[in-house]
């Protein structure tokens, strides 16, 4: 199995668990503001470490941090706590599973936004596949038509704009991570990610004191479950960044769709939640395309 793609599968199995836990504080405890927060004020300091130990232990150096990686990784990290936000809100008018297959959408827009600032390319059979995902999040959509009020509704606008965002993050980190001028793609990815989640903890602290009022204080006393959103999302955004800086952010984000298959156990398992015959459809189409964009990446080598 190409490393990429290993790592890819454990960053998606830590996404999907940390969303895990961030349904449960929004719900209970945090607003979807705070929530996100929690995901970036306890990641951050692990990842510092992890990238002074990891330097050390290789005996390589800092990389030089550039104007080019700044407006990438800065760019991403913005359009990642909108996306974020989004995520969070629509985990409330949907249920665990769906929610985050719509989130899938980013693989799609991660073609587009790729080939526009990096010039990355996929091949036709890519294209198929993607294009096969695209149809499973048709069905997802069109099951909401009964209940609220068509296709373009609050939900799926909510699902779109995360993933259009999520798809604009992850290339900008592609090009943060391509910016740097050394280092292996261990250091690539890690010196990114410290970067980016030290960025988005300060902006969100700064968003927190001025727009809500003691959240940020309650996001200190939900500590104990915070932490866990902190640990498994350094593990999640990691492996992304990792997988970043060794492939396109189209091919990545497109194996981590398999997401969808561990939000749809743990919405079984932890929320109790039943998805319907269609939506079953919608997921099986989206998450049957990995393995041939997978092949393709390869073969296309």
């Amino acid at each position: 199995m190409p490393v990429w793609v290993a790592i890819s599968l454990i960053a998606a199995l830590a996404q999907a668990t940390r969303f895990m836990i961030q349904k449960q504080l929004s719900v209970a405890t945090l607003s979807p503001v705070g929530a996100t927060l929690a995901r970036f004020l306890y990641s951050a300091p692990l990842v510092i470490v992890c990238v002074g130990l990891y330097l050390a232990a290789t005996d390589q150096a800092l990389p030089d941090l550039t104007l080019r990686f700044w407006v990438f990784a800065l760019s991403g990290g913005v359009a990642q706590i909108i996306a974020t936000v989004c995520t969070i809100a629509l985990f409330k008018r949907r249920n665990f599973a769906v929610g985050v297959t719509f989130t899938k959408t980013e693989v799609l827009f991660s073609v587009l936004v790729g080939f526009v600032v990096l010039a990355d390319h996929i091949s036709l059979l890519g294209m198929a596949m993607i294009l096969n995902g695209l149809t499973g999040v048709l069905i997802l959509s069109k099951a909401d038509l009964n209940r609220q009020g068509g296709l373009w509704n609050i939900s799926t606008g909510l699902g779109l704009t995360a993933g259009f965002l999520f798809a604009v993050s992850a290339v900008s980190y592609r090009g943060a991570a391509l910016a740097l001028d050394s280092g292996d793609f261990v250091v690539r990815g890690l010196v990114t990610l410290a970067c980016v989640t030290t960025a988005q903890t300060l902006i969100l602290i700064a968003y927190l004191v001025r727009r809500e009022v003691g959240e940020l204080g309650r996001v200190l006393a939900s500590w104990r479950r915070s932490a866990l959103v902190g640990v498994t999302s350094m593990v999640g955004s990691a492996g992304w960044f990792m997988a970043f800086a060794l492939q396109s952010a189209a091919y990545v984000k497109a194996v981590g769709q398999i997401e969808v298959l561990f939000s749809l156990i743990i919405g079984a398992v932890v929320f109790k939640e039943r998805i319907s015959k269609r939506e079953i459809w919608g997921i099986v189409l989206i998450v049957s395309s990995i393995v041939l964009l997978v092949l393709d990446s390869e073969l296309g080598r």
